[in-house]
């Protein structure tokens, strides 16, 4: 279950990144770049924070052939992927609710505080967006007034309250991972925002 959920995060985070990129009308070789250093910015981040070297996707192929397929797939089929903004939003949201079980998973193997581990995954859900923003010349959606990283850290304080209820662990990660897509999603829907600290 922990494999397919990060797979399923690399998949949902590589195809966000194509859409940018595709509306940036950059080259095919800056959408494979920016496909792929959105699936794998926070990963790789993580892994560094921990002490796990080489990180998960130098060692294992599989999430470089992921990559490349879900960005083919984007690009051949980015006629049938309508309303670019809403399925950019979609993606992104599937890949921080999956990322963000992730990165606690891997936190808590690290044998970290519950706390560190929740910081863990909101920044392995996080970084790699923050990173297609930036190359793609954006204000990343983190540093806005926008329920982002606060949805995170509601799933991950979640994740760590199931795991005191007879759940399985399979359970408590889809469970976990959804209350970040959910309120992400309601968020946006009814325009829930973080308080300013400036006038508008």
């Amino acid at each position: 279950m922990f494999y397919t959920i990060d797979i399923l995060g690399t998949i949902s985070f590589a195809i966000s990144g194509v859409l940018v990129a595709m509306n940036k009308k950059m080259d095919p070789f800056g959408i494979l770049i920016i496909a792929f250093v959105t699936a794998v910015g926070g990963g790789t981040l993580r892994d560094i924070l921990i002490g796990q070297t080489p990180v998960g996707w130098m060692t294992n192929m599989t999430f470089t052939y992921v990559i490349l397929a879900s960005a083919i797939f984007a690009v051949v089929f980015r006629n049938t992927i309508n309303y670019l903004r809403t399925s950019l939003f979609l993606f992104d949201t599937i890949g921080i609710g999956l990322y963000t079980v992730v990165g606690i998973e891997k936190g808590l193997s690290a044998d970290l505080h519950p706390i560190i581990c929740i910081a863990l995954g909101t920044m392995s859900a996080c970084f790699g967006g923050v990173i297609r923003d930036i190359l793609c010349n954006e204000i990343p959606v983190i540093f806005r007034k926008e329920i982002y990283a606060t949805a995170c850290i509601l799933g991950g304080v979640a994740y760590f309250l199931l795991q005191k209820l007879p759940i399985e662990n399979d359970f408590i990660f889809i469970i976990a991972g959804m209350i970040v897509i959910v309120t992400r999603l309601l968020a946006v829907k009814f325009k829930l925002r973080l308080p300013s600290l400036y006038s508008e």
